[in-house]
């Protein structure tokens, strides 16, 4: 049996996790990809026989090519108009109906690496850089104390600290509902049906009492100011738009960032990909990516 040696390559074995990290600290595919991108090159360059080790090496060089790169995003966020929400990552309901099967993409496996949802890096966007990665080594992937010290170059009482004040700030900020993904599909189902035929009392008695919606429209596109609140407010929303255009508006049933979402089509065209939080009842949260930047990975027609 001939082995290849791209299979034993270190990068390649490792690039699923070392793409859930800098995905996750950037929340941009591109941004991530550039990363692993410059790590590649130094990987390429660096006399592996000398390390002790890969992954520690590899992990390293990522995280803090990512805080770097945060470090200079995080100054144009500050500019941004309106909400910034992260650029899905979308997979497609393939058969009518069906749930979509996680595919062997590095996307897949980042899901399968811990959590991603959009609601959950919507959070992580209130966090410093190294913070931001104090936090995901240690409570995503599962690093100890010494290890983070070595990746971020500080000392652990220090890594302690990030961490500690990190996971309370994210606390506060997560609505934390256990929710079987089958019973989020269902909900969801029922949700599509009632926006996609335009009925309001339905829409409305989807969503619960404080629920919200945060859109990010770039400013490319119009977009809400500040987060809408209130059943009655988010039902009239959907049912204006269906007043407005009908059967022109079509709901496609989508995983985006490991979770049920919607990707709302509209003659035809991607207009918005929607990430829901749901308690189980009612829907609690809905976070809608207009900015067409961040729709550019999603496929843009129907069919």
């Amino acid at each position: 049996m001939t082995t290849h040696p791209a299979s034993t390559d270190p990068f390649t074995t490792l690039r699923p996790r070392l793409f859930g990290i800098a995905y996750r600290m950037l929340g941009v595919r591109a941004d991530a990809e550039d990363v692993l991108q410059d790590a590649w090159l130094r990987w390429s360059r660096q006399d592996t026989a000398v390390l002790q080790s890969a992954e520690a090496w590899l992990v390293t060089v990522v995280t803090r090519l990512a805080i770097d790169r945060l470090r200079v995003l995080k100054a144009e966020r500050e500019a941004y108009v309106g909400w910034w929400l992260p650029e899905p990552l979308v997979e497609l309901h393939h058969h009518h109906g069906d749930a979509p099967h996680h595919h062997d993409t590095p996307e897949a496996a980042a899901e399968l690496a811990g959590e991603l949802s959009v609601a959950f890096m919507y959070v992580l966007e209130r966090l410093g850089p190294e913070e931001r990665a104090a936090f995901l080594l240690r409570q995503v992937f599962d690093y100890d104390y010494p290890e983070i010290a070595a990746q971020l170059g500080k000392s652990e009482a220090s890594c302690r600290q990030m961490v500690h004040r990190a996971s309370e700030r994210v606390q506060q900020a997560r609505t934390r509902f256990e929710v079987p993904q089958a019973v989020h599909h269902q909900l969801l189902q029922r949700f599509m049906r009632a926006a996609q035929s335009g009925d309001r009392n339905a829409i409305e008695a989807l969503l619960s009492e404080d629920a919200q919606l945060i859109g990010d429209g770039g400013g490319k596109v119009p977009s809400f100011p500040k987060p809408l609140v209130g059943p009655f407010r988010i039902a009239n929303l959907y049912w204006a738009q269906f007043r407005r255009l009908g059967a022109l508006v079509v709901y496609r049933m989508a995983l985006l960032n490991g979770e049920p979402g919607l990707l709302r089509y509209v003659d035809g065209r991607i207009e918005s990909a929607q990430a829901f939080v749901t308690d189980g009842e009612r829907i609690v949260a809905i976070y809608a990516v207009r900015n067409p930047d961040k729709l550019a990975g999603i496929p843009d027609t129907l069919g």
